[in-house]
């Protein structure tokens, strides 16, 4: 394999770059730092996306027609890179990489012309109403129902961890619509609007004390026929290709590329016994060991785009992604609670008082605890082997 990048590839990795340092100004910057744990996400989010939509680089991984880029797997990649390398985020994934792929290949043309651009300008805010409470790795087994009645379905159910749930516009929905077949069938795939009369959302406590996840309850919903997508009885099929895009993005490459780089300042930085942690031979091996691992990942990663650009979907591969990229994210935030040392053991961010030792213990504590959930969400590691071994290894 030849990694050199060819002379155009290294004149686009300069453009990328030089739109991350002209587009994160120190005050986009600032409302981005830590705006996962903050009230304000949405707001610093969608300037963040209007500026990548404004270049035409929100969506690159869509069909031209539909505002995506016709980016080879090498600009993809340098893209993603350069990204992770100014600590740019990636978008909010629900809409962008999430329902957006299922509209414009399965949607009508009128739902494509109305919900598409409005993903791509950050106009509408979307979240994911697929598990329920009696329902989460074993999805199919959702009771969430949707009864026909005329040009509506009448929702009655609930989603649960829906993250972001209260400040979305829209939620897209796996609900069933017929219980006769297997638990597979009879599933179908609805759009419903979060100001509909019957939606409610309750807020879901978690231990990071971050709030981001919620319950969405539906009382007599009715929503238009018109926002099914595809056929009644045919969201499995929806579904399925809609969490192989998302183990994609879960995978995170570039944000681990940078969360390494910034474990590894912050160890130099850390003194042990009089000398820095870096130094430590035991610190120093468990780096280079998720160091390796996110080397793999990466050409993993490569791989995974490469067949998508010769006209492939993502298949199966990606639940080894999914797999290994949240492992690789959980070490990298055990790494850096140890760092840390005793700090990381305080609850600091609520309290109004001054900040105890390092002032980035608190935020790892939080990303620790918040991040425990990343080997369940998307897909359990549990579901992911079994893809694995069934489908990429026959067994």
């Amino acid at each position: 394999m030849d990694t050199r990048f060819t002379d155009e590839e290294l004149t686009f990795q300069a453009e990328v770059r030089k739109f991350f340092a002209d587009s994160l100004d120190d005050e986009l910057r600032a409302k981005l730092e830590g705006a996962e744990a903050s009230p304000n996400l949405k707001e610093a989010m969608v300037e963040y996306q209007r500026r990548l939509n404004a270049k035409g680089w929100m969506a690159p991984g869509w069909p031209v027609e539909y505002g995506g880029q016709d980016w080879s797997t090498s600009q993809h990649f340098i893209f993603n890179a350069e990204r992770g390398k100014a600590g740019a985020p990636a978008p909010i994934p629900f809409g962008v990489t999430m329902v957006a792929p299922v509209i414009y290949t399965y949607g009508t043309e009128e739902q494509k012309a109305r919900f598409l651009p409005r993903i791509l300008n950050s106009d509408d805010w979307w979240c994911q109403g697929y598990s329920e409470p009696g329902a989460g790795s074993d999805l199919a087994s959702l009771q969430c129902k949707a009864e026909r009645d005329g040009d509506e379905y009448v929702v009655n159910g609930s989603k649960i961890w829906t993250s972001f749930a209260q400040a979305s516009d829209w939620i897209f929905c796996l609900v069933r619509t017929d219980k006769s077949g297997r638990k597979q069938d009879g599933i179908s795939f609805l759009l419903i609007d979060m100001t509909t009369p019957g939606v409610t959302v309750s807020p879901i406590d978690t231990i990071d004390g971050i709030y981001h996840l919620n319950e969405v309850h539906f009382d007599n919903a009715r929503v238009p026929v018109n926002n099914r997508i595809g056929e009644e009885g045919k969201g499995w099929t929806y579904a399925k290709s809609l969490l192989v895009h998302e183990r994609l993005s879960i995978a995170e490459v570039a944000e681990s590329k940078r969360s390494l780089e910034q474990l590894r300042e912050l160890a130099r930085a850390e003194v042990n016994g009089g000398q820095s942690l870096l130094d430590d031979p035991l610190f120093a091996r468990r780096l280079a060991e998720v160091e390796i691992d996110l080397m793999a990942l990466e050409f993993t990663e490569l791989r995974a785009l490469a067949s998508a650009a010769e006209g492939g979907m993502p298949g199966p591969e990606s639940s080894l992604l999914k797999l290994q990229g949240t492992t690789i994210q959980q070490t990298i935030q055990e790494l850096r609670m140890d760092v840390a040392g005793y700090y990381s053991q305080t609850l600091q961010g609520d309290l109004n008082v001054a900040q105890l030792g390092h002032d980035f213990a608190d935020i790892a504590q939080k990303l620790y605890f918040r991040g425990r959930a990343s080997s369940i969400y998307g897909g359990s590691d549990e579901v992911q082997k079994n893809v694995t071994a069934k489908h990429v290894l026959g067994l």
